[in-house]
């Protein structure tokens, strides 16, 4: 499973929001994610100041803003989902395109919306995975009361995806050793696309069946050992005067800023 370690995001640094317990980050990180997705479209003003709480929550962690903007770039997907609503909102044409389309002012503003909301909400859940151990993330979670079976899956699931990663990079491996270079120009290892494509089939196919007898035999050594689907571990430490003191302080600037940008904008 050394293959894949770039998986795991966590960073290790001696900052606040590290040392900040786990369920009260994924309290706020849920709360802020809430409060940018609930915020009315085209409130600009929200949504600099949420991005100002982000940006104060990551130079306080020690990784550095540079490190939350290049991982924010999973948010990409969703502004790409989000290109059709700049045809077909209805209101006046500003930009004239072929094939009869055209950009509206109001389909504008609903793509740019979605669209920081997006990276705005992504680099809060970058900042929680980045700060927080997944162990710590799985108890808070049962803390929090989240079903214990949903808790579970995620944990085997998490765990279990490293497995299969390197398991992936080993066939890679073995295709490529047995994949022969001719050494002339314009003729490429491993012969047609079609027999790539074949081949990548078929090694789907066996990823699928090692997984599935893998996972059998993982399931029936837990029952072995007494595995009953609760997460166990040592007893939360109480939340001190001061993470209270937070986290109503936190909730309330969300909720005030999410006050306003209704009143305002809704």
């Amino acid at each position: 499973m050394s293959h894949a370690h770039f998986l795991d995001p966590y960073q290790d640094r001696p900052s606040p929001v590290h040392r900040l317990d786990a369920r009260i980050k994924l309290l706020l990180v849920t709360a802020f994610i809430l409060t940018a997705s609930l915020s009315p479209l085209g409130a600009w003003p929200v949504y600099i100041l949420l991005l100002a709480l982000a940006l104060s929550a990551e130079l306080l962690s020690n990784l550095g803003i540079r490190f939350y903007f290049k991982r924010a770039v999973l948010a990409l997907p969703f502004v790409l989902a989000a290109l059709p609503v700049l045809f077909t909102t209805p209101g006046g044409a500003q930009l004239s395109l072929p094939l009869g389309l055209a950009v509206t002012l109001s389909g504008l503003e609903r793509f740019l919306s979605i669209a920081l909301k997006s990276w705005i909400s992504v680099q809060a859940a970058i900042l929680l995975a980045s700060t927080t151990t997944f162990p710590d993330i799985l108890m808070a979670l049962r803390a929090l009361r989240l079903p214990r079976l949903m808790v579970a899956v995620i944990g085997l699931m998490w765990r279990y995806l490293f497995v299969i990663v390197d398991e992936v990079l080993r066939m890679l491996r073995a295709r490529q050793a047995r994949s022969g270079e001719t050494g002339q120009g314009g003729h490429k290892p491993g012969g047609t696309v079609f027999w790539r494509a074949k081949v990548a089939g078929g090694m789907a196919g066996s990823l699928f069946l090692r997984s599935l007898e893998r996972s059998d035999r993982i399931y029936n050594a837990m029952l072995a050992r007494g595995y009953d689907g609760e997460v166990r571990s040592l007893p939360h430490p109480a939340l001190q005067p001061a993470d209270w003191l937070l986290l109503g302080g936190i909730l309330i600037v969300l909720i005030f800023i999410l006050a306003v940008g209704q009143i305002a904008w809704g």
